[in-house]
């Protein structure tokens, strides 16, 4: 490589640095330098030079390179920046439609406040001692015997769970 020997404050001039980071580089082992009659001379590549760090780069292939990387890197931001922007439109309109749903529940669920009708109490007869009906309006069948666990009292009747009247017993 092309080069040549100069002082320390030459050095810091070619360089765009002060001479105190032209002697720390030297003490660092990154310039190469030599002392002669008592002189601290630097040894200076041409790539070390302003003037040779713009002539590497400057039109350099690697320069089009990378410009090519930064200009394919800005086309994906875009389009993540788009996807992005549809992606909140989407949940907006969905946040929108889900409100408008939850303020028409209450409208649309039927009243839980209302009991199943009772059938009115026979007057002389006691309530706990009334016989169940059927919908014919008999007695239900198997009323003559004494309630057992599958049956229970309801408001003064007995009544027999549906699958005991479906499948019997």
């Amino acid at each position: 490589m092309a080069g040549r020997w100069v002082d320390v404050g030459e050095a810091s001039r070619e360089l765009g640095i002060s001479s105190d980071a032209v002697r720390k580089r030297i003490a660092r082992g990154s310039l190469r330098s030599d002392r002669q009659d008592g002189s601290v001379l630097v040894w200076l590549d041409e790539g070390w030079t302003e003037a040779g760090r713009e002539a590497q780069v400057d039109g350099g292939p690697m320069v089009e390179e990378l410009r090519e990387q930064v200009h394919y890197l800005r086309s994906i931001l875009n389009e993540e920046r788009e996807a992005r922007r549809r992606a909140d439109t989407i949940i907006a309109q969905l946040t929108q439609a889900n409100a408008a749903l939850a303020a028409k529940v209450p409208e649309l669920e039927a009243p839980r406040t209302q009991e199943p009708p009772v059938a009115p109490e026979r007057a002389g007869e006691e309530p706990d001692r009334a016989q169940p009906r059927s919908a014919a309006g008999g007695p239900q069948e198997g009323a003559d015997r004494p309630p057992d666990t599958a049956e229970w009292p309801v408001r003064g009747e007995l009544l027999r769970p549906w699958w005991r009247r479906v499948f019997g017993g």
